[in-house]
């Protein structure tokens, strides 16, 4: 007796279908499980067994051999519970019902309970595309599902429920695809709430505009963190296909909040600075996505940058340069993507007050070098704009006038976003700071005063090919800004003065 049920199984943030086939045989009591399965999945033996018994159906007194295909992917983790059981069911004849058309994925409790499970959306996109027509999914995942229109998808709590559905006698109602604008979340931080900082927010506002890395230097509670946190609210609206594709990833790390369809607000993480390189860029046994990752289409803010494992420093620097970071280990190679905004702040010094107007810096010459030089010339030279941050005077943090509020700032930032999104329309361009080589110089223009500047500058600063490129996307985004074509002399001359503190501090 030989039955076959269709599941889908995780790698990365991308599925693969899988099939489950089980053959019941005469012979010594036993029960095989192959197709290359971990140790959770060769656990499943003894949830299946006990899930059958107290569900009231009877388990198979024979040789029984579960194959889980393709055999070539090593299996991870307790999806395959429900599959198994089916195919085992069906096997058996203790099912009557046709599944083909069907998928199922869950893990068991003893008792026949669906749990939850950690990947669902993505898998729910390649049953659809597999052909498959309807997916049972454990009825915690139901709301996650359901952003996949054309497939069925089946909440289920329980075997018995799924298997009273498939006899017709109780039918599972699906879940209805709709997308609700209800579930983007109320941004609460505003950038009325700062005094002054003009210049630092006006390079906040160009860092936003063309999704550019912006280091902020500065003594601390000049207010650094404060902006920070602040940037998402400027930050242009997800596309739909931005919101799936951030969707899946907290899917697969199982950080997607309960009862959220898609993730609709652009991520903001903010780990401490004694992450471990592995916690930064993802990895470990089953090479879940690290902080890189989850502020895909976000923000990642590392306060405190100098006082980051300098391995863990290091690791951002592929990712800021190819959008995506690559983890290998020994039972393959995952690519998550990482297209993100990294915004970093640090003290000009151990004691935060070198260049401070009324408190002196207590640190010697080789502790101020020891610090800087926990920043790489490499990884500066990735951080599109330096911006200094200074201290508040009484006068403007006593002032009661309401600031530029984030909605006004918005509105300039979304404006010169539409007009990045039809000049890179076709390309795979996101914004003015994924622009390649190759484009910098095609929608990169300068006029003959703003050209010669930018040779004498590149001349007397001593500037790398990539810094050279830096100010020229910098440039193109202030120039959005103003809605200009061409860049003019005055775009150059402030992307330039972002480049400053570099020679400033690190000379």
């Amino acid at each position: 007796m030989f039955a076959k049920v269709k599941s889908e199984g995780i790698f990365g943030i991308d599925s693969y279908n899988v099939e489950v086939e089980a053959d019941i045989s005469s012979g010594m009591p036993r029960f095989d499980l192959v197709g290359l399965p971990d140790a959770a999945v060769k656990e499943s033996r003894e949830r299946v067994r006990a899930s059958i018994k107290n569900c009231g159906y009877t388990f198979p007194v024979s040789r029984i051999t579960v194959n889980i295909a393709p055999a070539d992917i090593k299996k991870e983790g307790a999806i395959y519970d429900l599959p198994i059981l089916m195919a085992i069911l069906k096997a058996s004849k203790q099912i009557k019902a046709n599944l083909d058309g069907y998928a199922f994925i869950g893990e068991l409790s003893l008792d026949g309970e669906i749990r939850c499970a950690n990947g669902v959306l993505p898998m729910v996109i390649k049953a659809k595309e597999s052909g498959v027509k309807s997916i049972f999914v454990p009825f915690q995942n139901a709301h996650e599902g359901s952003v996949v229109d054309g497939i069925n998808i089946y909440p289920a709590r329980n075997i018995k429920e799924i298997i009273a559905h498939l006899e017709g006698n109780a039918p599972i109602l699906p879940v209805s695809h709709e997308i609700s604008q209800n579930e983007i979340l109320e941004e609460t931080l505003d950038f009325a709430d700062v005094r002054g900082q003009e210049q630092v927010k006006r390079a906040v506002e160009i860092a936003a505009a063309g999704s550019h890395n912006i280091l902020m230097i500065g003594p601390p509670g000049t207010g650094k963190s404060m902006i920070a946190k602040r940037i998402g609210s400027i930050l242009p609206d997800m596309t739909l296909e931005e919101k799936i594709e951030t969707t899946k990833i907290y899917s697969v790390a199982g950080q997607l909040p309960e009862n959220v369809r898609l993730i609709s607000k652009r991520p903001f993480r903010s780990p401490h600075h004694t992450i471990s390189p592995q916690g930064l860029t993802g990895g470990g046994a089953n090479m879940h996505p690290g902080e890189i990752s989850l502020a895909h289409n976000g923000v990642l803010f590392m306060d405190e940058f100098p006082e980051f494992d300098r391995r863990s420093k290091e690791s951002l620097r592929q990712p800021l340069e190819d959008g995506e970071v690559t983890i290998s280990r020994a039972g393959g190679t995952v690519t998550y993507p990482a297209n993100l905004m990294v915004v970093a702040a640090m003290n000009p010094c151990p004691c935060g007050f070198l260049g401070h107007p009324t408190k002196p810096c207590r640190c010697t010459e080789g502790a101020k070098n020891r610090y800087k030089n926990k920043i790489s010339g490499p990884l500066l030279d990735r951080m599109d704009i330096h911006i200094e941050v200074q201290n508040v005077e009484y006068e403007t943090i006593s002032d009661r006038t309401r600031a530029e509020s984030s909605a006004e700032i918005k509105k300039r930032v979304d404006r010169a976003r539409e007009i990045q999104q039809k000049r890179f329309e076709g390309t795979g361009i996101s914004s003015n700071a994924k622009m390649s080589p190759q484009a910098t110089q095609q929608y990169c223009i300068m006029t003959e005063k703003a050209n010669l500047l930018m040779k004498m500058s590149f001349e007397k600063m001593g500037m790398s090919g990539r810094a050279y490129d830096k100010i020229m996307r910098v440039a193109r985004t202030i120039a959005d800004l103003e809605s200009s074509e061409l860049i003019e002399v005055q775009h150059i001359a402030e992307a330039l003065q972002y480049r400053a503190l570099d020679r400033k501090y690190w000379e």
